[in-house]
């Protein structure tokens, strides 16, 4: 199976997937995978968008349901809980439309938001504004970033599965060094 064949065929389901967990490298794939024609970018934008908000719903209701046992059992992120509760009290409408863009509490600030009680309302809709501009800004960053390298380099095809490999190892390597950082605070 061909690289385009791949793209083409998994790639929309890969972004879902990969935004339902947290995504920023999937996306920006998904949108250098659009700007190649592998893959339509307002799709890519949609999938990124519903992988998000499913994922960070999902999210908000088990800190909802779960927070304060599950919080107990992981000390190592009190930093992370402190930090972001000290940005609830003072910006709750602002954190919840932007923390998909805050590097290092962006996983956890879902939970967290259930778990001090944000109303369900005000987070869906506040999700789903931020969602949809994450989507937009990162799935058009993706495809400009591709027009970026075609004006570098050219006429980029004989490089695209390189550049899709580094992007790809990049991204596995960003995850491996962020689960083993946390395995060791634990």
């Amino acid at each position: 199976m061909s690289l385009e064949e791949l793209v083409a065929n998994y790639g929309y389901l890969a972004i879902v997937i990969g935004t339902f967990l947290e995504g920023e490298t999937i996306l920006v794939l998904g949108g250098f995978a659009a700007h190649r024609g592998f893959l339509e970018l307002p799709w890519v934008m949609l999938c990124a968008f519903l992988g998000s908000m499913a994922g960070d719903q999902t999210f908000f209701y088990i800190g909802r349901r779960n927070g304060g046992r599950l919080l107990q059992k992981r000390p190592h992120w009190k930093a992370k809980s402190e930090k972001v509760l000290a940005m609830l009290e003072k910006h709750q409408t602002l954190l919840i439309l932007g923390f998909r863009f805050l590097y290092g509490i962006r996983s956890v600030t879902p939970f967290l938001l259930g778990a001090a009680n944000v109303p369900r309302a005000k987070f869906f809709i506040l999700n789903m504004i931020g969602a949809a501009v994450w989507a937009v800004a990162v799935g058009s960053l993706g495809y400009s970033f591709g027009v970026a390298i075609e004006a570098v380099l050219g006429d980029i095809k004989r490089y695209e599965l390189g550049f899709f490999a580094v992007m790809a190892i990049v991204g596995l390597g960003f995850w491996s060094f962020r689960l083993l950082t946390k395995k060791r605070t634990n």
